[in-house]
């Protein structure tokens, strides 16, 4: 294998490991994960309604999740800019 295709191939596999990053499947994954989790732990702590209450740890990281690309425009618009031109 030359030296192309090596780079090649890592970029390949950075642009898949980028995607899963970003995407929406890893999101709901990582959101019914932790619903799962709280629910269960509320359930233990015998807590009434424990599984609406997990909703809130839930969602509250998928609202984060759509906040980020926001904030990052944001950053590299106003904060990045600033940093490289200084």
């Amino acid at each position: 294998m030359n030296e192309i295709d090596s780079i090649v191939q890592r970029n390949a596999r950075v642009e898949a490991d980028k995607a899963w990053e970003t995407s929406w499947t890893r999101r709901f994954v990582i959101a019914i994960g932790t619903y799962l989790i709280v629910a269960l732990y509320l359930l233990i702590l015998d807590v009434p309604n424990n599984w609406l209450h997990a909703f809130v740890p839930s969602g509250a990281y998928l609202i984060s999740t759509l906040s980020l690309p926001v904030l990052k425009s944001f950053w590299l618009e106003l904060l990045y800019k600033k940093e490289n031109h200084s």
